[in-house]
């Protein structure tokens, strides 16, 4: 652990990270609510098939449901049976989509029930757990590939490249001196074989020349044993040096696989113990949504409650309403018939106005020629 950086750590397992992009938590979110329904379909046959026995855990709604599941179920392998009305097919189809989308919902609306049910329903291996598992294995490559910059991918790359790198070279190393080794042991034996047919030659013409030469031939033998021993010497030594160059590699080599095998226990550990602190965090967010939801439902029957108050009062106000249009249209042919009558009567009183002041005016006139009539009367007299 001490050898190896704190960002190559994360580069190897990226999974330690939390995850903190809004984005990356819906993402999840999904695949785990995909999982969810997973298991609980999985789940169905074996619940509907002793659906007595498990009525009263799931509820009438949920029982219900599942029931009307079943008989869609029913029709659809009567169908698939007599095939034909291709229209009928579909729409049962369609029925069913829907009727597994609701007890799909609310399973999920309630979680510890689906969690009991998880525990107490015991179901076979099928071709669905291992779909169910190759999910799972996805849900967390996606998770990798998203807490997994594009630095540190390129990071995690160059170190696995470096790592080959290395593993590459050393076993490169280790056949090369093996090649050598077993070439040089090859040469030894074949100039071994040399010698030794020489020396059978030389036995051969040793033989005939036995009696003459006797002492030259003993004086050969020795220099070609001592000339054996020092190349068998030579080549022993050549042996050792080279299989001390061998275990020296093979010792580099055992050194670090120790230390990788002592990074991915390290790497290991880390994961578990992130993983644990992700279970920690799931159920604590179960919790969480229990109790929210709980609130909710609380909430919405208070919200159903003032509804259906606001309906009455939304139905009393347009009674008042009505009313008011109507008080209201009776002031104001009221209104007009008042604005009408004080019309009428201005009208009147300009009228009687008019007649007064040309009465007035007649009257002016008449007194005024009297009285011209008089003045001139009196002239005439005089």
């Amino acid at each position: 652990k001490a050898g190896i950086p704190l960002g190559v750590m994360k580069v190897l397992d990226p999974r330690q990270l939390k995850p903190d992009n809004t984005e990356t938590e819906r993402i999840l979110t999904v695949l785990d609510e995909t999982i969810v329904k997973l298991e609980i379909t999985r789940l169905m046959p074996r619940i509907t098939g002793s659906l007595e026995r498990y009525a009263r855990m799931l509820g009438p709604e949920i029982t219900s449901s599942l029931l009307e599941l079943q008989k869609l179920s029913m029709e659809i392998q009567r169908l698939l049976a007599s095939p034909g009305d291709k229209e009928s097919m579909t729409a049962v189809e369609q029925r069913l989509k829907c009727s597994l989308r609701n007890i799909l919902r609310l399973f999920l609306a309630n979680p510890l029930l689906y969690h009991g049910l998880k525990y107490k329903v015991r179901v076979r291996e099928s071709a669905a757990d291992v779909f169910i598992k190759a999910f799972m294995e996805f849900r967390d490559f996606m998770l990798e590939k998203l807490l997994t910059s594009p630095d540190e991918e390129k990071e995690k790359i160059q170190l696995m490249k470096d790592i080959s790198l290395r593993v590459e070279k050393n076993t490169a190393t280790a056949s090369a001196l093996r090649e050598e080794l077993a070439a040089v042991t090859q040469t030894r034996d074949e100039e071994l074989k040399k010698k030794d047919k020489i020396i059978e030659d030389l036995k051969i013409s040793i033989e005939g020349l036995a009696k003459d030469c006797k002492a030259e031939i003993q004086h050969i033998m020795e220099e070609g044993e001592n000339q054996r021993k020092e190349d068998e010497k030579a080549s022993k030594e050549k042996c050792a040096r080279l299989k001390q160059d061998f275990q020296l590699l093979r010792a580099q080599f055992n050194a670090l696989v120790l230390e990788h095998r002592a990074s991915e226990l390290v790497l290991r550990k880390e994961k578990c113990k992130a993983e644990r602190e992700i279970q920690k965090w799931v159920q604590k967010y179960d919790i969480d949504m229990t109790e929210k939801q709980a609130t909710y439902d609380e909430l919405q029957a208070a919200y159903n409650d003032e509804k259906n108050q606001l309906a009455l009062l939304m139905e009393k106000h347009a009674l008042l309403l009505q009313e008011y249009t109507e008080i209201e249209e009776e002031r104001r042919v009221l209104k007009e018939k008042e604005e009408e009558a004080a019309r009428e009567e201005a009208r009147r009183n300009a009228a009687a106005t008019c007649i007064q002041a040309f009465w007035k005016g007649y009257l002016v006139r008449s007194i005024y020629k009297s009285k011209l009539k008089k003045g001139r009367g009196k002239g005439k007299k005089k």
